[in-house]
């Protein structure tokens, strides 16, 4: 799939108005000696009987220098530093100051966006949804930024992501303007004459109307009848095919929206998909992207008794499954619990900032030959998922998508370039696959890549 990467998460933080580096973020060294709540309040220590007029004593300005102004930069990078080591509450607390202290719009932008993954962590999807929504809106965040981050991961798991993500679908001034615009250019890629046909449709729209425009005079003298009258029924066949073709041609308009719509739709959805991360044998974490080229995941989702029947029947075709390039990923409906993993923090390294999303060079998303060949030779038959909330949130989509009742047992065979192939309810049959999918050294498997 056409899709690129969105930036990197924005490093801070400059007063120039250069460019930003998308290097990791360098914190600052700030720390008070004195504790204190709100980053705009200056620590002052003042004697009760000195007067104001007094002039301050070598002490005093020693003091001064030693305790730095807070400012909303260094509340940032202090609250990254304590959201990388766990401490949530009080990161949470530092990003709050922030925004008290007049930041920039990068530093507004990171501070808010910081808060929204402690509100993720904490399990408080709406206040990180409101978070979000004010970054998007004012602070030109990127919407890829956030199907990136492994630190929203319980965030992308709720209502709150759903309803964030459609907003961002529907596009607009206000909300994902650009994460609509990119996905557009992903959907005129798979759909090339889309615009071709459109201008066709306007074109042929606004030719029947102009002549309706001059056959609605004549139909009028053709029914009043007389001396000089064209022929009525000549002239209400020449109205009813101009304006019959009229509404065959905005029909026909209409429609091609709506499957413009549904493509972009499933577009994100597949870009979803592929920012989901898998464990493999060698105990690896990769996310589904990494696999292009060079796998075909089957996706097997249900029950455990159910999935774990379909893997055993597998295991009999298990040679023939490799040679077509098949890898197991079995999804059992609440089988898992929630994956706890460390902060890191807006700007930090994460592993998941390595593979772009939806928005950036196209180029990126392919690894060079030596990478793709180690990673090659640690693919295995299957694989573990990890975060399975992202999981089954995609899973439960792609369902309501095909019409399946939520939390039914399903199957979902991708293609070599990562968009679905085909799914179905309840478990393969795995014969039926075997003649389906050709071996990854033949021709039909070169043009699926």
């Amino acid at each position: 799939m056409a899709a690129a990467a969105l930036r990197p998460h924005v490093t801070l933080l400059s007063g120039c108005s250069g460019p930003i580096p998308s290097t990791t973020l360098q914190i600052l060294p700030f720390v008070s000696p004195l504790p204190f709540r709100r980053c705009g309040r200056s620590i002052l220590v003042s004697n009760a009987s000195s007067s104001p007029s007094s002039p301050p004593s070598p002490e005093k300005e020693a003091l001064a220098e030693a305790v730095p102004v807070p400012t909303a930069e260094s509340c940032v990078n202090l609250g990254l530093e304590l959201f990388s080591k766990g401490r949530v509450r009080d990161a949470l607390e530092q990003f709050e100051n922030a925004l008290e202290l007049n930041p920039t719009p990068i530093e507004a932008q990171a501070a808010l966006y910081n808060k929204a993954c402690c509100h993720a962590y904490r399990e408080e999807s709406k206040k990180a949804a409101e978070c979000l929504r004010t970054a998007l809106r004012n602070y030109n965040l990127k919407f890829g930024t956030i199907l990136n981050d492994p630190d929203l991961a319980p965030f992308r798991a709720s209502p709150e992501f759903k309803e964030l993500q459609e907003e961002a679908l529907r596009g607009g001034e206000d909300i994902g303007s650009g994460f609509r615009r990119d996905l557009k250019l992903i959907s005129e890629v798979q759909a090339p004459f889309r615009g071709v046909r459109r201008f066709f449709y306007v074109a042929l729209t606004a030719a029947a109307g102009i002549s309706t425009f001059f056959t609605i005079p004549r139909l009028i003298l053709a029914v009043q009848g007389g001396d000089g009258a064209p022929d009525l029924l000549e002239t209400a066949g020449n109205a009813a095919i101009n304006i019959g073709g009229i509404v065959v041609l905005v029909a026909l308009y209409f429609w091609e929206d709506k499957k413009e719509e549904k493509q972009i739709t499933q577009i994100s959805r597949n870009e979803t998909l592929s920012r989901l991360p898998v464990r493999l044998s060698t105990n690896r974490i990769i996310e589904l992207v990494q696999l292009r080229d060079i796998n075909r995941p089957v996706i097997l989702a249900g029950s455990k008794e159910s999935v774990t029947r379909a893997m055993q029947r597998a295991e009999r075709y298990r040679t023939e499954l490799l040679k077509r390039g098949v890898l197991l990923i079995p999804v059992i409906f609440g089988a898992s619990q929630k994956d706890q993993t460390k902060p890191k923090g807006f700007g930090t390294r994460r592993a998941a900032a390595s593979v772009p999303s939806v928005g950036g060079d196209f180029e990126k998303r392919t690894e060079s030959i030596a990478a793709k060949s180690r990673l090659k030779a640690e693919v295995r038959f299957k694989a573990d998922i990890v975060s399975p909330e992202q999981w089954e949130s995609w899973i439960r989509d792609q369902q309501e998508s095909e019409g399946v009742t939520p939390g039914e047992d399903v199957y979902i065979i991708l293609r070599l370039d990562g968009r679905v192939r085909r799914s179905g309810t309840g478990m393969p049959n795995w014969n039926d696959i075997l003649q389906e999918l050709p071996r990854l050294e033949e021709l039909m498997s070169k043009l699926e890549r």
